[in-house]
């Protein structure tokens, strides 16, 4: 993964932008009837059920929009929430409010959806040593955000991104002539390159496992859409020579059983790309 510092950062730029995007020359509609030493409170309101998570971000974005907006919060991240909680308070300048209120509810309900997705994935793996992944399917100049929710959620995080680890997929194996290639060509690679990347390998049937195997130097492989049975029988192949990940066919009604085949990680998209979004309001008290 990323340093703290990199992830800080992507954070940043997405607070950046966002705001950026949203206010342009100016937040016209609040300028035009708020004068500007107006002060005012607002309440982050729930009307929902689920795992509250954007209230770190959420901070953030009240202090790059106002150094001097206070925040006084009553739940934190992580925690599981219900309609008509409130999450916290923020007073200061109301123009600054007005300003910030869309980016601070925007990203507080999807990063919210995300880590109550995720609670559900891991409560059904509760009692097994498997642990929940997200993946790269995420929204375009929100995966910083997106990646914290899964980990705010009880997830783990996979690779950031193409640079911070090797993920040798189908397409790569096929296109360098074969995964004993493709696995070869990375490790000179990444010699030639002076870089040190972890290797993922997906693998589409037991053949390719072994091969996998055989090629070793591998940190996990990837085991992709392979039934229970299959993945089984690939855990037990593998053995200790490396971790072992599920993806493909990850819901609710099958997370679990493989789980219970052995492996060692599970990832799902539905993480971050199949969520509905948390209603919170952001109300004037």
């Amino acid at each position: 993964m990323i340093s703290k510092e990199q992830f800080q950062k992507e954070l940043e730029l997405i607070i950046a932008n966002s705001i950026r995007e949203d206010v342009g020359d100016g937040d016209h509609s609040s300028l035009a009837c708020i004068p500007a030493d107006a002060k005012g409170k607002a309440k982050l309101l729930v009307k929902d059920t689920g795992v509250i998570a954007g209230v770190e971000f959420a901070k953030m974005v009240f202090n790059y929009v106002d150094a001097d907006l206070k925040v006084d919060t009553f739940i934190e991240d992580g925690t599981e929430v219900k309609h008509g909680d409130v999450v916290f308070h923020v007073e200061g300048s109301s123009q600054s409010i007005l300003k910030a209120e869309r980016l601070v509810l925007n990203s507080m309900q999807r990063m919210s959806a995300i880590a109550t997705k995720t609670k559900s994935y891991v409560k059904l793996l509760d009692g097994t040593a498997t642990k929940v992944l997200d993946t790269r399917k995420t929204t375009p100049g929100f995966r910083a955000c997106e990646k914290w929710a899964v980990k705010i959620g009880g997830g783990e995080n996979h690779r950031f991104a193409l640079y911070d680890m090797i993920m040798l997929k189908d397409n790569h194996n096929d296109f360098s002539g074969g995964i004993s290639q493709a696995i070869q060509k990375t490790k000179d690679y990444l010699k030639q390159t002076n870089r040190d990347l972890k290797i993922i390998v997906e693998a589409r049937n037991l053949d390719e496992v072994q091969q996998i195997l055989s090629a070793g130097g591998v940190f996990r492989i990837l085991l992709d859409n392979f039934d229970f049975e299959t993945t089984r029988k690939a855990v037990e192949l593998i053995g200790n020579q490396c971790l072992t990940e599920s993806s493909g066919n990850i819901n609710e009604a099958t997370i679990r059983k493989y789980a219970e085949c052995g492996v060692n990680y599970i990832s799902s998209g539905a993480l971050t790309h199949s969520i509905y979004n948390m209603d919170l309001s952001l109300k004037a008290i």
